[in-house]
């Protein structure tokens, strides 16, 4: 029984089921209140330097802040909680509830830690909910996701542009936003990471298997024992082999009548 099946066993109890449904929930309410004009959303931001200073409830209010609403308004934000929530449930109905609560726990944990790294930075839940986006491409990398529920596309290229945009944003972005997405891809790897190094594993003795099959079928099956000519060089040829030569030698047809015969060690010492 593996750490993670014992924890299971011992705390299990204490699993939340459907936690993203009260995610997205608590997500809507807050939304709900800044558009009634009764909730400031910058109290939800994880401001490590104010936490410090009295105002802990940052390190957990951070994850009801709803998604900004961009370009495209509150349909975007309505589309964000719809994907959060199919994926999370997802990979609730895959682990069991213990197991994506450890999974989201994880991650906060991680991603306050990051935050308090640069103290004086603002950090979101952003990064959150893009390691649930990854976790669920990585096990479902065929499921076909309706863009705005019109444009279908597998979820496994949207992950790969997810990654992508990551390696961009680490490559350029600042110190606090490079915490971050080591918070979220530290998540991924933690459970999945043993998954990975084994694909990788397999898929090299893959290609050793395939590298050993294609050399053997590049071998020549037949080769004259006596001039070198074999069945790839000349494959026009018809080659046999000899019956009184000792093993199994074989002859192109110039020399399967005009050679000397191999004899076997005890041949020679019976003289």
């Amino acid at each position: 029984m593996s750490l993670l099946d014992k924890a299971e066993r011992h705390l299990g109890r204490f699993a939340i089921p459907n936690l993203t449904l009260y995610l997205v929930m608590g997500q809507a309410f807050v939304l709900l209140g800044t558009l009634l004009g009764r909730i400031d959303l910058k109290y939800f931001v994880l401001l490590p330097v104010l936490a410090t200073h009295g105002e802990w409830w940052r390190v957990f209010s951070f994850l009801l802040m709803p998604p900004p609403p961009g370009m495209f308004g509150y349909v975007f934000v309505a589309f964000a909680w719809y994907i959060f929530y199919l994926m999370g449930n997802a990979l609730e109905g895959t682990w069991g509830a213990f197991r994506y609560n450890l999974f989201l726990l994880v991650g906060f944990a991680l991603t306050v830690g990051a935050a308090f790294l640069s103290p004086l930075s603002a950090a979101t839940n952003a990064f959150m909910a893009g390691s649930v986006f990854l976790a669920f491409a990585y096990l479902n990398p065929d499921f076909e996701l309706a863009i705005f529920f019109i444009l279908p596309v597998k979820i496994k290229w949207l992950a790969l542009l997810t990654w992508a945009l990551y390696a961009v944003s680490f490559v350029r972005g600042d110190g606090p936003v490079r915490f971050q997405i080591l918070a979220s891809v530290g998540n991924f790897l933690l459970f999945f990471g043993h998954d990975l190094w084994l694909a990788v594993r397999y898929r090299k003795r893959a290609i050793a298997r395939q590298i050993e099959q294609r050399t053997r079928e590049e071998e020549p099956r037949h080769i004259c024992h006596v001039c070198g000519k074999t069945d790839l060089s000349h494959p026009q040829l018809d080659f046999r082999y000899c019956s009184k030569c000792a093993g199994d030698q074989c002859y192109c047809p110039e020399h399967i009548q005009n050679h000397a015969h191999v004899v076997s060690a005890d041949e020679v010492k019976a003289g």
